[in-house]
Order: C-alpha cells, then sequence, then structure tokens
C-alpha cells in the first residue's frame, strides 16, 4: 500500500459521463476483461509459470504446492524464483514474459500452450456489450493486448456477421492507420506486448519495427481520443512508457483518462503516477474502482436506453443465471450443493468520516496501532472512515489536522467500505465467539481449545490443536478463514475451514503443508456436511447481532449473519 492517493471517481459517475462523451472514448483491454471468458489473466499465467519452475527445479510434489491462496507457498515459492539468476524480480514489468521463456524455452511450446488456453473460450457478456456499444457507434477504436478474438467473436453475434470489424494484428501495422484515417469504425487494435510468447528484446528486427510503429499510432490516438482501460494492470513498460509519453504532449487525453480497477488492492505505483501526472497536466484522470469487467458494461448499456439490445438480451437469456431456490426439505429430492457461505442478514450502514492530512490505508492503520485504542479505520477518497468509540478516533487523529468529522454512508460495492467491514466482522466473531487471530497471520482458530463450546467440532475432526509431530515450537490450529462477497446486492460471509500454523517457516513449510494434507485428505462429503454445518451454526449464533466493539458512544459495528448456507440446484428449463 503506498501513501498517496489516486484520484477516483464512482463508478455511477463514471457510467454517467460515458455516452456524452463515448464518440471520443477509445478502449484499451487487458486479460482482466477475458477473465470472465474463463480465459487467465497475466497474473494466473505468472503464477502458474512461477509454480512450474519451483515443482520441477525442486523436485517437489506438484500437489504439495498446489494451493497458492496459501501466503505462506506462494512465498516459499517466490522465494525460489528470486534465487534464480536471469529473472525479473516481482512486480516487474518484463516478469510474465520472462518467466514464460524460462518455464518453456521452446517458442513452439509456449505457442501451444497458449493456443491451449485460448481453445474453447466464448465471448462474456462484457464482450458481447462491448459489441453492442459498437454497434451502435458509441464504442469504436479498441486496443488490447490480448491473443484471444472474443471480441470478434462477440461482434459476430451482435452484427450477425464477422465482416463489420476491422481488426488489425502485429504484422499490419501499416492497415491500423489507414483504418483509422477513413473512421472504418469499429476497429480492433491487437498490440501483442509480448508477441504471445517472446519478450521484444527477443525478437526479429521486423517485429520491433511493427511493434515502434503499431504504438507511434497509439500515442498519437492518445492525443486526440480519450481513453478507457478495463482488465489491464499496468506490467508492460512499453504500454506505460506510451502512456506517460502520451502525457508530455499538448492536450493529451482530451476526453479523459479513466482506469477500472477491480479489487481492494491499490493499483501498481506506475498507474498512479500516470494518473497524477494527468491532473497535472490538466487532464480528467481517474481511477474507477469496479466489481469486474461484465457488471461495468451491463450498468453502461443500462443506462443507454436509445442502444438496440434485441442481440445482447438474446446473449444473456441463454446464459445461465442463477436464480432463489427454495429450501430443501426432507431426506428425498432434488440434489443440492451446499456452500460454505452465509448470508449477512443485516450488516452496518455507516462508519465515522474523519477529513484530515494522512496518506493511504497503511498510514491510517500504523497511526492507528501506534496508540493501541480499539479503533478500526481505512483511507478512502472521501477521508478516513472508522468504528469505534468517538473519543478514541479523535485522539488518534487530532495531530493530523482534523477539518471535519461526520457519518459515512456505506457502500459495499468500495473495495475500502467492503474490507472495512470484513475487518469488523472479524473483531465481532473474536469478542463474541471464542476465537483469536493466529499471530502474524488473518485466521480465526479457537481461543481457548479446552472451552466445551468446541466440543462438537471436536466430535468431527476429533482434536483441533496440537505440536506438529513433536515440535513443540510448531503448533497446528483448526479454524477457518473468512472474507466478504457481495452478489445480486446481498451480502455473504464465506468460511474457509483450514488448519492453521504458528511457528511455521522457511524451513518446516512443507512439514506444515504435508501435515494439513494428512489431516484432510480423508473428509469427505459427510465429514465436511458436518464441519460446514458447525461452523454455519457457530458464526450464526442463533441469528443475534454481532458487536465489533459493544460501544455506547461512537459507531459500532453490528452484524448478524443468517444460519442457512447458501446453496444450489440445477436450473429450471
Amino acid at each position: 500500500m503506498i501513501g498517496s492517493n489516486p484520484p477516483t471517481i464512482a463508478l455511477d459517475d463514471f457510467v454517467r459521463r460515458f455516452p456524452l462523451r463515448a464518440g471520443n472514448l477509445m478502449w484499451f483491454l487487458g486479460a482482466g476483461a477475458s477473465a470472465a471468458a474463463g480465459l487467465p489473466t497475466a497474473l494466473d499465467m505468472i503464477w502458474e509459470f512461477k509454480k512450474k519452475l519451483f515443482v520441477s527445479q525442486r523436485h517437489g510434489s506438484g500437489e504439495t504446492f498446489i494451493d497458492l491462496s496459501q501466503p505462506a507457498v506462494r512465498h516459499r515459492i517466490d522465494a525460489h524464483i528470486e534465487s534464480l539468476e536471469n529473472l525479473p524480480s516481482t512486480g516487474d514489468s518484463d516478469e510474465y514474459a520472462a518467466l514464460f521463456e524460462a518455464a518453456y524455452p521452446s517458442e513452439m511450446d509456449r505457442s501451444t500452450l497458449i493456443d491451449a488456453r485460448m481453445k474453447g473460450a466464448k465471448p462474456s457478456y462484457g464482450h458481447c456489450a462491448l459489441a453492442t456499444l459498437m454497434k451502435s457507434d458509441l464504442a469504436r477504436l479498441v486496443w488490447t493486448t490480448n491473443f484471444d478474438a472474443l471480441i470478434a467473436d462477440a461482434c459476430a453475434k451482435i452484427f450477425d456477421t464477422t465482416s463489420t470489424l476491422t481488426t488489425v494484428t502485429l504484422d499490419a501495422p501499416d492497415m491500423a492507420e489507414q483504418a483509422i484515417s477513413n473512421s472504418r469504425w469499429p476497429i480492433e487494435i491487437k498490440l501483442h506486448g509480448d508477441f504471445r510468447s517472446r519478450r521484444l528484446k527477443n525478437t526479429t528486427d521486423e517485429l520491433r519495427h511493427q511493434d515502434a510503429q503499431l504504438r507511434r499510432l497509439f500515442l498519437l490516438s492518445c492525443t486526440q481520443y480519450g481513453l478507457i482501460v478495463a482488465g489491464y494492470s499496468g506490467r508492460d513498460a512499453s504500454i506505460m512508457d506510451t502512456l506517460e509519453d502520451a502525457m508530455g504532449h499538448d492536450k493529451p487525453f482530451p476526453s479523459g483518462l479513466f482506469w477500472l480497477h477491480r479489487g481492494d488492492v491499490e493499483p501498481l505505483p506506475r498507474v498512479i503516477s500516470l494518473l497524477e501526472k494527468g491532473v497535472k497536466a490538466g487532464v480528467e484522470a481517474f481511477l474507477v474502482q469496479i466489481e469486474n469487467f461484465d457488471e461495468v458494461l451491463r450498468d453502461m448499456i443500462s443506462l443507454n436506453e436509445e442502444i438496440d439490445q434485441a442481440k445482447l438480451k438474446e446473449f444473456a437469456t441463454a446464459r445461465h443465471r442463477w436464480s432463489a431456490a427454495r429450501i430443501p426439505s426432507g431426506r428425498r429430492g432434488w440434489p443440492v450443493v451446499r456452500f460454505n457461505a452465509l448470508p449477512i442478514i443485516s450488516a452496518p450502514t455507516t462508519c465515522q468520516l474523519v477529513e484530515c492530512q494522512i496518506g493511504g490505508t497503511a498510514e491510517v492503520r500504523k497511526t492507528v496501532a501506534k496508540t493501541s485504542l480499539d479503533v478500526l479505520a481505512v483511507r478512502s477518497q472521501a477521508g478516513v472512515l472508522a468504528f469505534g468509540a468517538d473519543a478514541d478516533v479523535q485522539r488518534i487523529f487530532v495531530d493530523h489536522n482534523i477539518t471535519r468529522r461526520d457519518l459515512h454512508s456505506l457502500d459495499c460495492q468500495r473495495p475500502a467500505e467492503l474490507g472495512l467491514l470484513r475487518d469488523a466482522l472479524e473483531r465481532a466473531l473474536i469478542r463474541q465467539c471464542g476465537l483469536k487471530l493466529v499471530a502474524g497471520h488473518r485466521d480465526l482458530v479457537p481461543r481457548n481449545p479446552e472451552d466445551s463450546l468446541w466440543n462438537p467440532l471436536k466430535s468431527v475432526v476429533k482434536s483441533i490443536t496440537g505440536s506438529v509431530r513433536g515440535d513443540s515450537n510448531l503448533r497446528w490450529h483448526e479454524g477457518i478463514k473468512i472474507h466478504l462477497e457481495r452478489t445480486e446486492e446481498k451480502l455473504w460471509v464465506v468460511f474457509e475451514p483450514s488448519t492453521f500454523f504458528e511457528g511455521s517457516t522457511e524451513d518446516n513449510w512443507a512439514i506444515c503443508v504435508d501435515f494439513s494434507r494428512e489431516r484432510t485428505v480423508k473428509r469427505y462429503n459427510r465429514e465436511l456436511n458436518r464441519l460446514i454445518d458447525f461452523w454455519a451454526k457457530h458464526l450464526a449464533q442463533a441469528e443475534e447481532d454481532l458487536r465489533a466493539f459493544d460501544i455506547s458512544d461512537g459507531v459500532d459495528a453490528v452484524f448478524r449473519i443468517g444460519s442457512t448456507t447458501a446453496f444450489s440446484w440445477r436450473a429450471i428449463s
């Protein structure tokens, strides 16, 4: 988390601006825009390459380290990758291509792998919605580093023909300039920043020349049009160089620069720097927090009543969408898939707002930690958002020139605010459910394993804590990790039962992974159902209020969790 905060606007603000500027806005799509179609993002591929290198070079079991969601697993793999020579560090703009070549030295193998990843991919709702905008002349020019043909396939569905879209690839840069000059809309230009499988420095002179020619055209276009960036992290140095060069020209991005950003992780520093440079250059440059590419396009379409949506509605109707199923009853009947998620019946709708001079969330949390006061806080565009007693919040931020204090309406569509709610729920569960955090982690485990409230859990998993193979410095605990998810205006707490460790290190982590697998390998449907049933009842606490602080002044965070887990049934045709 970095100290500065990028210029930001809400998604609804961006959606309202779009139809007024659509004819003067280009699109730039990265791999994230194709994630809903089942294609891996650049980050997914990076971790795949790292894992392949680690397992093959350390002669480890692929299954042992298959769970890349575990921070300790990723840390160990990263440590090995960083020990290798001639590979860029994590986050380097050349990381993807360098790891790809290290994992698969043969260009033929790399091309085969990419082709396999692309095979069978079908346009998502977002692709078809973008094609619908193209048909209405509201999206004319799309630049992309993606390899897939999803935009072309979507246009074929919406236009009922394959001839309307002009697609330009790296091997025909002159065609791109001609198409733009002749306004042969819509146009898709594939920059192919890593040329499917090679780093720029490893390409032929001809390809480098063609790449430079397309990027010059991209640069020129950035001085004539605004730009919407979607599904792109900013890892490709050559693309970022081009965008930064455009900022040095007179009146760049005349219709604005809108960087759509998904998730609660800060954008890369170079992205924030680009937006800040844009603001200084007089550009309307903003970060727009989004849920995903499909949802953004849905909102953009819904606000434009004049768009011909017949084909898009036909596509949407054909998609399998979830709808509420009746609660199952009895021992017989239709099959159900049970999920490890509980509905949030009620959650906080407001928190405290403090406008003051302070940096990002990292600085806010560091400031709170220094005081040892019982306050939860994050940084947002509006200011510091907090739960806690009034006096404690005042004491923490008084030295940061407080200019205003007020209440703030929470919106769980904003990642920072969803993160604050998650922290508050965690605090409430610790207060009222007999849980504690494992030191240095966000894992919840029993505070007092001997307490009788854990007897039902012991009946399912036998023991719930102990030392790993007699090592008193390495302890394991049965517990859960939680996070919040929002679907169709509903908030859910997702809980993941697992085994967690205290005292784990690089040297003993393989032992921990083996130990965890031994404990869970024979947990079949019956045992897993009982385990989910225990945690569902335990977390719901008979659907009573869960309070993060239990205070009478200030703003507390109060939750109520439903006791019936999410489930699904086959769709009714």
